[in-house]
């Protein structure tokens, strides 16, 4: 995919009076009727704001966690987003009672001009999550134009994040814009040495990921469980370490794919060991892991010689924490690889951050405003890495473009 030929809101010209279909990602975290995260409301107000003040009347809508697709429930009612809307853009947004139907449409053709309604929830209708042609040909036909600001869901076939942009001029918003950009200054020649830094537990969600990176970046650090499935196939013991035994020959090329590239692929020397996830004696070991141990971070010498690697690199992309962060004494690695990341981009590095639990151990050191970019997808930005199928940001991009 050609992320240059994905069009801005400038390329919808003059909308003044217009009807512009906002697809947001207002999937939130609730506590009944307590959204105990505004974080992705608030991303998307720069574009909602954008709209408002070229005097688009503009129709929101977002899914909200998993409904049957029945009809309505009131427990993934978007009720509380439209109340926390109203308040962060200080103008009233009206909560339209269903997304599809006569009613809707007179709704929003009675928005008016720098103001904002919110449907309810998309996945109130099966349709929505089936694709349906049927479905979100309807959607578009309440308006003039398609904004996409969803990114979240971008790698979803949803029948708002592709019928719309089919059949409407259409382009991305600030945040998916700011996302895709992002993601092409990793991907797209970027500065180098260029550095990937990945982690998390599971070896089988990342092996497309190296895979797709090894023909782009110079070094590869890898830490997290995934690094053990790597280990192994290297002849370390890793004791009882989190492991996929399927995978370790497809590791093995890996490895070997690297050396013939040219790559250098950093993987642990050292680790912080335990009985299991909630013991509190812990230690740290160099070379195997002891039988009857786990790995659950990274050890000392590991995490000096990745952060040599970070200070190297002008272009870096973090994907998964090092270790269990969530617990202090499983933290250190995650904790020094950020810390690491944030010293190298105030130095003009430019860093990546993936979303999800990457986003998340972040954001838990308090340094994601140190960062040149953190995503705000996980499973959207892992499938852009990977160079998977991302169906609603193709279909903004036009035959002939």
């Amino acid at each position: 995919m050609d992320f240059s030929k994905i069009p801005g809101i400038d390329s919808l010209g003059d909308l003044k009076g217009k009807r512009v279909f906002l697809r947001a990602d207002f999937n939130v975290p609730l506590e009944g009727e307590t959204i105990t995260s505004d974080q992705r409301i608030r991303a998307a107000l720069p574009t909602i704001q954008l709209l408002q003040s070229k005097g688009a009347q503009v129709i929101l809508a977002s899914h909200l966690g998993r409904p049957e697709g029945n009809g309505f429930e009131k427990e993934f009612s978007l009720k509380p987003v439209a109340k926390r809307l109203s308040e962060l853009l200080g103008s009233e947004v009206p909560l339209i009672p269903d997304c599809v139907g006569e009613n809707t449409r007179k709704s929003a053709r009675g928005i008016p001009n720098g103001h904002a309604a919110l449907l309810e929830n998309l996945r109130f209708h099966k349709a929505e999550k089936k694709g349906s042609e049927v479905f979100g040909r309807e959607l578009a036909s309440y308006a003039d134009a398609y904004v996409n600001d969803a990114f979240g869901t971008c790698h979803r076939g949803d029948a708002s994040m592709v019928w719309p942009a089919k059949v409407l001029p259409s382009a991305a918003g600030l945040l998916v814009k700011a996302e895709v950009d992002a993601m092409a200054r990793v991907l797209e020649n970027p500065a180098r040495p260029c550095l990937a830094v990945l982690g998390g537990a599971k070896v089988s969600d990342k092996i497309p990921l190296v895979n797709n990176l090894i023909d782009k970046v110079n070094e590869i650090c890898i830490g997290g469980g995934m690094a053990y499935t790597f280990l192994l196939a290297e002849g370390i013991g890793i004791g009882n370490s989190l492991c996929d035994d399927t995978l370790v020959e497809e590791c093995r090329q890996i490895i070997a794919k690297a050396a013939d590239k040219g790559v250098i692929l950093h993987l642990p020397t050292d680790h912080v060991v335990a009985g299991d996830m909630e013991d509190e004696q812990f230690e740290e070991v160099n070379g195997d892991v002891p039988e009857g141990k786990a790995a659950f971070d990274i050890g000392g010498q590991t995490l000096t010689r990745f952060a040599d690697a970070i200070k190297r690199a002008k272009t870096i992309l973090f994907n998964g924490p090092m270790g269990v962060f969530e617990k202090e004494r499983f933290s250190n690695g995650s904790k020094g690889i950020i810390s690491a990341i944030a010293a190298a981009t105030e130095s003009g590095a430019f860093s990546v951050i993936g979303g999800g639990d990457s986003a998340a151990a972040v954001e838990h050191f308090g340094l994601e405003n140190k960062m040149s970019h953190v995503s705000t997808g996980g499973g959207a930005s892992l499938t852009l890495l990977q160079g998977g199928e991302m169906p609603a940001l193709e279909a903004l991009i036009k035959p002939g473009a």
